[in-house]
């Protein structure tokens, strides 16, 4: 009982042990030890962590399409910033992309573009941008596709 007491004061005291500790609890699989508690708090912040950035590295491709495609005024002068920037958040997207992941942006596509929309109507000013997407996830995660 006292191991599991150490283990929790850790957390509060050396959270980087508490970690190490963690970790050689499990892989010893001394269950027993584990700090169940702040253990299953830092897992589902590590996941709302995890969707959080995938959700911000998609509105910010789908930001930057958005410009691509319907910012004529600026376009001659910003193209190849914003393809360049596509290019960088597809790739930091795709890196670490799961299926739970890729289902999770599949079930908040609409919230995400709609995030994205408000900003570009509020950079540009633009009245004629569309109220739905005009791409699909797979197109958004294409390395290739460019409006």
């Amino acid at each position: 009982m006292t191991a599991i007491i150490d283990i929790k004061t850790l957390y509060e005291s050396n959270y980087l042990q508490w970690l190490e500790e963690t970790i050689e609890c499990l892989k010893s699989r001394q269950f027993a030890e584990l700090d169940y508690e702040n253990l299953i708090e830092e897992l589902e912040d590590l996941a709302k962590n995890e969707k959080r950035r995938v959700k911000s590295l998609l509105e910010q491709i789908i930001r930057h399409l958005l410009l691509y495609q319907y910012w004529d005024l600026e376009k001659p002068r910003n193209a190849n910033h914003w393809a360049a920037e596509i290019t960088s958040f597809r790739n930091q997207l795709n890196e670490d992309l799961t299926g739970n992941l890729r289902n999770y942006l599949e079930d908040n596509f609409t919230l995400i573009y709609s995030h994205a929309l408000d900003y570009v109507k509020a950079k540009t000013q633009l009245k004629t941008l569309p109220q739905v997407c005009p791409y699909s996830l797979v197109q958004v995660l294409d390395k290739k596709w460019l409006p």
